[in-house]
């Protein structure tokens, strides 16, 4: 009877932990119940927390911050909850910051892989899935460029123009000679209609004085209409006045 009744209350925690219409000060005290259980149902509760906003900024941020914290104080036991949680969030901002900071470099990829396998590069109604990845694979600093690059790359070829400036973004924080090609590509790509895409992908090449190659005459053509303030020299772009 002790033992339903238990379950019982921690079933109502776990449902005010994912209700918006709670008061913060009630949903804190039910999040903290169900850290303290620790099963995977319990933390895949406390990840649920992550999918909605709370009306007042602060409040949402604080509780956001209290569940990133509740979960990384349980290391590898809330990888299962945060594994399962990531398979059909709408947002993966909090949970890849958990990822992070609980899981070994190989499973995050094993991870991460899972998730990009179901957001192939094409349509999708709601982008942000990827530009999350993206973004976060960009930042992440046990992760090397080598090995992160290639997750990257398809998406220089994504529908979505946030997608794919996101993904110019990430090489160009993390660069990587297999990225030169690919970049040169989605440059002088014709059917490419975005201007500031076409600069950040500039920027990238001429950072990193990745020669063009076969690709120079087509790069070149570029150079007055779409990418002023820079020029070619030595079959690389540099910016006028280097």
């Amino acid at each position: 009877m002790f033992g339903f009744s238990k379950d019982r209350a921690l079933k109502r925690a776990m449902e005010k932990v994912t209700s918006k219409h709670a008061q913060s000060a009630d949903r804190f005290v039910a999040m903290e119940k169900v850290a303290r259980d620790g099963s995977e149902d319990a933390l895949f509760a406390l990840c649920s927390r992550f999918s909605f906003k709370y009306d007042k900024t602060i409040e949402d941020q604080t509780e956001k911050e209290f569940v990133v914290e509740a979960l990384v104080g349980k290391g590898a036991q809330a990888i299962p909850a945060v594994r399962r949680y990531m398979k059909t969030a709408a947002s993966l901002h909090y949970p890849l910051i958990v990822l992070g900071q609980i899981a070994g470099k190989d499973e995050v990829f094993d991870i991460v892989d899972e998730i990009l396998r179901d957001e192939p590069p094409g349509y999708t109604r709601d982008p942000e899935r990827r530009t999350d990845v993206l973004s976060w694979l960009a930042e992440w600093d046990a992760g090397p460029a080598p090995e992160v690059v290639p997750r990257i790359l398809p998406y220089l070829e994504d529908f979505d123009e946030n997608v794919r400036y996101m993904a110019v973004d990430a090489i160009g924080l993390k660069p990587h000679d297999a990225a030169a090609e690919p970049l040169i590509t989605a440059l002088v790509r014709e059917e490419e209609e975005s201007r500031r895409l076409r600069q950040r992908i500039a920027e990238v090449l001429a950072d990193n004085q990745w020669d063009l190659g076969e690709r120079k005459g087509d790069v070149a053509a570029l150079l007055e209409t779409h990418l002023p303030g820079y020029k070619m020299h030595r079959d690389r772009l540099v910016r006028q006045g280097s």
